[in-house]
């Protein structure tokens, strides 16, 4: 008897509940009006964040075909519309979380990388335990609110009207994104657009899903796997290695149009005298590409529509990125970085690939990124007096300048004299010369130090400039209100060309490749083979590669033997391009 008069009260109970939610279903004439509200909302959120006109049609077709969706399925357009306007806040919230952090916006790749990696929530619930807990409170609230809308939702649209509205709205934004043309190059660090950019990362994400990256590669026939050796076989100790990159450098003959200082060319050239040219991967600006390619050996362009997120999308799927090399033969590594170490991802890439201590612009001490590079330099002098004094270890160091960082629509450092352009130089090619003029002052300054300050040390210097300015682009033919995000260059680009110069402090370097131009991904070859390190098998066969293919690597005409390259990095576990 207690149990039928238990089940009988559990069915009644049930019966009671679902009549009080019947009893608060909104009239359809309120959930209509709700509906138009909402929608009003998004609306003037696309219209104002979103853009230009083809983004803005690009980015609210989108949403209203999640809304047709959602409402093809569910009959109910108030739950539809709440549905879709908490999804966009969630995108427009995580989009400006994370450029807050890292200066990138928010990326479909995103959802795989930061749901899928255990290490990766572990690091954001260690420093971002609010940001987490808030998210995981709006995803409650609206799993809830979503419940409750289905109940209460007054509204029941016939699916062939909804099928309707979406043809239309999926046939819109199809048009859209053929009128808003391709994703410009910088854009998931510059845009604004955080709906647009989310939505239109997509297609490149689901493409590396399925393929994987280098996955071209896989095409090839097999080959050996590379052996990795545990040390390096050393007969004396090796030059400490200081790997400079040079902001925005580029050396001003490559134009013989514009009037400058002829001074200014040995800044440029190497120990032998010669102008050594390096062909990078960007222009104007993205000097984390080059920064990638330089240290992990490997073309930017072979991640296609990923590149821009390289540093975040190959974290700790690198393992013999020159660094790690280093580190190998006993070096002890650092960066000295004039941004936050945050910047696109930058400092949790860099320590996994071998570069323990990372000295940001604030653990600099730094009060702006673009302090003069002798600020830098200081530090790394300092550095280096502190490492010696308590080891023998050879040391790598990393040094990113910034003076030379557009814009260059004022005087920098208006108090120090150095020479601009000529007459009739335009005002920020003139600005952006002077600039260089105050970093080939820097460094020489730099290099005399080292030599007085470490007489029976051995150094290694090589510089290189990782894009051209933005002050070049009337140059190689574009307008001058052009930004740097707009301007597409093909590989083969003359926008695409800058240099790479090797010194050495008491050290006499091996000689240079004679290869005219060579193209970024060599650069690291070069480093270790220049500081007289024994060449691991994979930087044995980038060697090889590079005297085959002339300088080039994505540009070689023998493609298949990058690819077959590539292959043997995957199979003997030195990248994960799967």
């Amino acid at each position: 008897m207690a149990t039928e008069h238990l089940a009988s009260y559990d069915v009644s109970s049930g019966r009671r509940s679902r009549a009080w939610l019947r009893d608060l279903t909104l009239s359809s004439q309120v959930c209509w009006t709700l509906t138009a509200i909402f929608a009003a909302s998004l609306v003037y959120y696309h219209w104002r964040y979103e853009g230009w006109l083809q983004t803005i049609v690009f980015a609210g077709a989108i949403t209203a075909s999640l809304f047709s969706l959602v409402l093809l399925i569910s009959r109910r357009a108030l739950f539809s519309i709440v549905l879709i306007a908490l999804l966009v806040a969630t995108i427009v919230m995580a989009a400006d979380v994370k450029r807050h952090y890292i200066e990138m916006v928010l990326h479909a790749y995103d959802v795989v990388f930061y749901l899928t990696s255990w290490s990766t929530l572990v690091f954001l619930w260690a420093d971002h335990k609010l940001m987490l807990l808030a998210l995981a409170g709006m995803a409650t609230l609206a799993a809830g609110s979503g419940l409750l809308l289905w109940q209460i939702d007054g509204t029941r649209v016939r699916r062939s009207v909804s099928s309707l509205l979406l043809v239309f709205c999926v046939g819109l934004a199809a048009v859209a994104s053929y009128a808003k043309g391709e994703r410009r190059n910088t854009s998931f660090f510059w845009d604004n657009q955080y709906l647009a950019s989310f939505y239109s990362s997509w297609p490149e994400t689901i493409s590396t899903l399925w393929r994987g990256q280098l996955m071209d590669a896989v095409k090839t026939q097999p080959l050996p796997p590379f052996a990795v050796p545990a040390t390096c076989d050393l007969t004396e100790k090796p030059p400490h290695v200081i790997l400079i990159h040079q902001e925005s450098a580029v050396p001003p003959s490559f134009f013989p149009q514009v009037a400058y200082d002829t001074a200014l060319d040995p800044f440029f050239k190497s120990f032998d005298g010669r102008l050594h040219k390096l062909r990078v991967e960007t222009y104007g600006g993205a000097s984390w590409l080059t920064e990638f390619s330089v240290l992990a050996g490997v073309s930017t362009y072979s991640f296609g529509g990923m590149r821009t997120f390289v540093q975040s999308l190959m974290e700790g799927k690198i393992h013999d990125a020159v660094p790690q090399v280093l580190a190998r033969c006993g070096y002890k590594n650092s960066l000295f970085y004039p941004v936050p170490k945050d910047f696109v991802a930058s400092g949790r890439f860099y320590s996994t690939i071998g570069i323990p201590d990372i000295y940001d612009y604030r653990a600099q001490g730094a009060k702006r990124f673009n302090e003069r590079d002798r600020f830098y330099y200081q530090r790394v002098l300092d550095n280096i007096d502190g490492n010696l004094a308590k080891s023998d270890s050879p040391l790598f160091t990393f040094v990113v300048t910034s003076a030379t960082h557009l814009p260059y629509t004022y005087k920098y450092a208006p108090d120090v004299d150095v020479p601009g352009g000529g007459a009739g130089t335009d005002p920020e090619m003139s600005e952006y010369l002077r600039r260089l003029a105050m970093a080939h002052m820097d460094f020489d300054e730099f290099r005399s130090l080292l030599e007085k300050r470490f007489p029976k040390e051995r150094f290694l210097i090589v510089q290189y400039g990782d894009h051209q300015p933005i002050a070049t682009r009337t140059l190689l033919g574009f307008d001058k209100g052009s930004a740097a995000e707009d301007i597409q260059l093909t590989p083969e680009s003359p926008g695409l060309l800058t240099y790479y110069s090797v010194d050495g402090v008491n050290y006499e370097p091996p000689p240079l490749p004679d290869e005219d131009v060579v193209e970024v991904p060599y650069l690291g070859t070069i480093l270790l083979n220049a500081a007289g390190l024994p060449l691991p098998p994979s930087y044995q066969a980038r060697l090889e590669l590079m005297r085959l293919c002339d300088g080039r690597y994505y540009t070689c005409a023998k493609s298949k033997s990058i690819l077959s390259f590539h292959r043997r990095l995957m199979d003997s576990g030195l990248i994960d391009g799967r």
